[in-house]
């Protein structure tokens, strides 16, 4: 059991079925992949890749954009699937990492390295925020399209009430390397999609 893989290609086969259902035009299996090479990348820092990996391919699993329990539930399922290949505590660190990407707060652990691996596993997720801008505007008229049920007026106070939550953290990024990387880009883009929030 010890040797078997977290996520083998039977599971990635049905994961990356969730990730190509219809209405996912940013929380789809580019996101996943996008995740996973910057987990290759940062693979040296990581103190369990393998742990990481499962969150990553987990994390966006159950993804309704009407929905208020998405992290829950797809922490639920990563429980689901995973038990037995994963020992309880290990387990327990891939769910609280999954459930914080709802808010992007840092799980609190004991242990010094899964901290570190739960903060370059939510900084991952948010790397989108510090790409170049035309990256960063082709995702947010991805997330405009994944509610495209929410009427303009609403859209853009809701839109702009995230990005200025983002803004005014001290830091968007929990890593260092994420931070120096990031972070620079990540407040222009943000700043630039407000101002085109409020404009029009």
């Amino acid at each position: 059991m010890e040797n078997e893989p977290l996520i083998d290609n039977e599971l990635k086969s049905a994961l990356s079925a969730l990730y190509v259902a219809e209405g996912r035009h940013y929380h789809n299996l580019a996101h996943i992949e996008a995740m996973l090479a910057l987990a290759g990348e940062y693979r040296g820092l990581l103190g369990d890749f393998e742990a990481v990996e499962a969150a990553i391919w987990f994390h966006d699993a159950v993804y309704d954009s009407k929905a208020k329990d998405n992290e829950a539930q797809s922490a639920a399922l990563a429980e689901k699937k995973l038990a037995g290949r994963a020992d309880p505590s290990r387990l327990g660190r891939i769910t609280a990492m999954i459930v914080a990407t709802a808010t992007h707060q840092l799980p609190r652990f004991d242990d010094a390295s899964a901290t570190r691996d739960a903060s370059l596993f939510l900084d991952m997720d948010l790397s989108i925020l510090g790409a170049a801008p035309d990256a960063f505007d082709a995702y947010e008229r991805a997330i405009r399209r994944e509610y495209d049920w929410v009427e303009e007026p609403m859209w853009r106070a809701g839109r702009s009430a995230v990005l200025k939550n983002f803004l005014a953290r001290p830091q968007i990024f929990h890593s260092d390397e994420f931070r120096q990387r990031f972070e620079p880009q990540a407040r222009l883009n943000m700043a630039r999609s407000l101002e085109a929030l409020a404009a029009s």
